[in-house]
């Protein structure tokens, strides 16, 4: 990976104050953590902040929201998207990197292998194996995860104008970047079970609203725009 390539680790956060000392330890060392705060009331924009991370406030509810308002404020030549939850690794995120940087794919998406039960509940594996299958037939792309750990340059991302603010954007990135004809790839990486409780696919009635989210963007058309 050359050495002048600058990253930044965009983290969504929503009261994820146990997590975060776990997340932010492992984040590469040289790289950007952005924690996107979105609503937090357990002090995690603090813990944040006084472990070096970048912390930016999006009020805006919704994971797009949050995770669109970290890749407006990157810099860095590659973004890195992750939960902030500890259910991923950050540490795992420079191979990722290595194969945009090296020119050999466009988008990276860690492809989750759960670890230990608990880690991907029956209904939220559901809808993903859903999502992916309706992905495949609107795109061609024969992934077997939308999962939020990915890797992208940053000038590439904001070219796709993506627009969903809600739990459709992981989905809208990937059928944009297919659109304008990026390469993609999956990689496997573990899945852990999370810190505290999930805030969109805990339960069968919040998963399927994502797929319903998610859904309704297969439908989405290539757009111009504004970043």
């Amino acid at each position: 990976m050359p050495g002048d390539v600058t990253v930044d680790v965009v983290l969504p956060c929503l009261d994820e104050a146990e997590a975060l000392p776990w997340v932010l330890r492992r984040v590469p060392a040289g790289w950007r953590a952005v924690v996107v705060d979105n609503g937090s009331t357990d002090g995690s924009a603090e813990i944040a902040r006084a472990l070096g991370a970048t912390v930016v406030r999006e009020p805006r509810r919704g994971f797009g929201a949050a995770c669109h308002a970290g890749l407006l404020a990157s810099e860095a030549d590659i973004v890195c998207f992750c939960d902030c939850d500890a259910s991923l690794d950050p540490g795992l995120l420079p191979g990722f990197v290595r194969e945009v940087a090296d020119g050999g794919t466009d988008l990276v998406l860690g492809r989750r292998r759960p670890r230990g039960p608990g880690a991907w509940p029956a209904h939220a594996r559901a809808g993903n194996l859903a999502l992916a299958l309706m992905l495949r037939r609107r795109t061609g792309l024969r992934l077997h995860d939308l999962g939020p750990m990915r890797a992208a340059r940053r000038e590439a991302l904001l070219d796709l104008a993506l627009t969903d603010r809600r739990s459709g954007y992981p989905l809208q990135m990937v059928v944009r970047a297919r659109d304008a004809g990026w390469r993609v790839c999956e990689r496997d990486v573990p899945y852990l079970p999370r810190a505290g409780k999930s805030k969109v696919t805990g339960t069968w009635r919040g998963t399927w609203q994502a797929v319903r989210d998610m859904s309704r963007v297969l439908a989405d058309e290539p757009a111009e725009g504004a970043r």
